[in-house]
């Protein structure tokens, strides 16, 4: 079965359903989540994508990130994901939203309305390998300083977020 998109207009509302890469091929703004989880010494869990993933491949990203599937909350959307991903559960809270747009090589492009989620965990994750290749936790000052040192590490969303964010 092919993953659906739920698209939306400028204020997410949804708008229609469509297959994921259809959405990314015309680069149609659809509704996205990334979580960021934080340990009890303040550092993010981060994740490298997987080097098999169809965009930003290999790249060091925010904890997880993915899109809600239609009839599905952003909410229940996250938690799911961060199971799926990094073998983990906890409680998330939606701290922003943004819209983004961006192009890559491959000829896709990412136009997401973003929720964004925080949570907390003190344990390191069970990464799963089809979706996760590394992880660390990390400082956020180091975190701004490596995108800035060497933004070609971090997938574009991530660095957008940590900048309205941090």
């Amino acid at each position: 079965m092919q993953e659906q998109v739920i698209l939306v207009d400028e204020l997410d509302n949804a708008i229609g359903t469509m297959e994921k890469m259809e959405a990314h091929e015309k680069g149609l703004l659809h509704r996205a989540f990334s979580v960021f989880i934080f340990n009890g010494n303040g550092e993010l869990l981060l994740q490298q994508r997987a080097l098999t993933k169809y965009h930003s491949a290999g790249l060091w990203t925010n904890t997880c990130c993915s899109h809600p599937r239609p009839n599905e909350t952003v909410l229940n959307a996250a938690k799911r994901r961060l199971t799926e991903e990094m073998g983990l559960t906890c409680e998330v809270d939606h701290k922003t939203s943004f819209i983004y747009k961006t192009d890559f090589d491959n000829g896709l492009t990412e136009h997401e309305f973003d929720h964004v989620f925080f949570g907390n965990y003190d344990q390191d994750p069970t990464i799963n390998p089809e979706e996760v290749e590394n992880f660390v936790w990390m400082d956020v000052n180091k975190i701004m300083n490596d995108i800035e040192k060497n933004p070609g590490k971090y997938t574009s969303w991530f660095k957008i977020a940590m900048k309205k964010l941090f």
